[in-house]
């Protein structure tokens, strides 16, 4: 079934006891955790940030259906959705295998009947990878997935949280080519997740080229070239500051919305920015410090694309 690139539906899960997360500190070399730091502070902040990247997004026109996290369990993290479920337009809602014990319990099959039930969506299947769990084989969905969803292509580093075995599972269950490499950051520690390094829109990909092993690297950008995109090549330096964590939406109308975070936006220069927006993009951005900081992820992040079909 042919789908669209941009999703104009997005689900947004609202933090209640947002936090670093000592968990994924490990593999995730873009926290930075302060033992020292206030929880309620944290969380008063990130809701904030929340609250301001979901409005700005609504007033672009794109649709944002928010669900408030519950107090219990701690779910620490439970503002990144897409990495515990992704959603796609012949009706399948796809469950991951996650490295975190404490992640694995954000993943809420209420959400999905609300989806389906409350708000017109149709939801046919459910391909549940989560057994890989039991395995210590792990794939984090559209974070360990960047995914082009017109040609079929799945990009992934691999890492403690993308394996191999479970890159096959999902290329056969969903009938996709995946392309897999190492991607490095400058001090040589693997890149947790694809997408902080790579973002595939309509038009255009970002992706910071130098992460990827010189193996694999001519080879991933002559791809995303032959699917006609323009490549925005991003630095170490505009990576760290989560460029490459990039989202392109469209409004309900079908115009093109680019979201990233302010910090983001402020580390890219003129021309990869007019390269973005060349065709009448328009860039959406919020500053969320809080969330980038502690939780080592940004927009893209924090918003999982609602594929499915709606009802008639």
């Amino acid at each position: 079934m042919n789908e669209a690139q941009t999703a104009s539906h997005i689900l947004m899960i609202r933090p209640v006891r947002f936090a670093g997360n000592v968990q994924t500190a490990a593999s995730n070399r873009f926290q930075q955790l302060n033992d020292g730091e206030p929880v309620d502070a944290a969380q008063a902040a990130a809701l904030r940030e929340f609250d301001t990247l979901a409005e700005r997004l609504r007033l672009a026109g794109v649709v944002v259906h928010v669900v408030d996290d519950t107090s219990e369990p701690h779910t620490p993290d439970a503002l990144f959705p897409n990495n515990w479920v992704s959603f796609h337009a012949d009706g399948t809602v796809v469950l991951y295998p996650m490295l975190a014990p404490n992640r694995r319990l954000e993943r809420r099959l209420d959400i999905i009947e609300t989806l389906d039930r409350e708000h017109g969506f149709h939801v046919s299947r459910t391909i549940d990878l989560t057994h890989r769990e039991a395995e210590e084989k792990f794939l984090e969905g559209t974070g360990s997935l960047v995914l082009d969803r017109r040609h079929r292509i799945a990009y992934a580093c691999l890492s403690p949280r993308t394996d191999m075995d479970v890159l096959g599972e999902f290329a056969q269950r969903l009938d996709y080519e995946i392309v897999a490499f190492d991607a490095f950051d400058a001090g040589g520690a693997p890149i947790y997740h694809t997408n902080v390094l790579m973002s595939v829109g309509e038009h255009f990909a970002a992706v910071c080229s130098a992460c990827i092993e010189p193996s694999r690297r001519e080879a991933v950008i002559r791809l995303l070239e032959s699917s006609g995109r323009v490549i925005v090549d991003l630095s170490m330096a505009q990576m760290q500051n989560f460029a490459g964590n990039m989202l392109e939406l469209r409004t309900r109308l079908g115009s093109p919305v680019i979201a990233m975070s302010e910090c983001a936006r402020n580390s890219l220069d003129a021309s990869q920015l007019a390269a973005l927006t060349a065709r009448g993009e328009r860039i959406v951005s919020a500053d969320i410090p809080t969330i980038e900081r502690l939780g080592g992820g940004s927009v893209r992040c924090m918003i999982a694309e609602v594929h499915l079909p709606e009802r008639k």
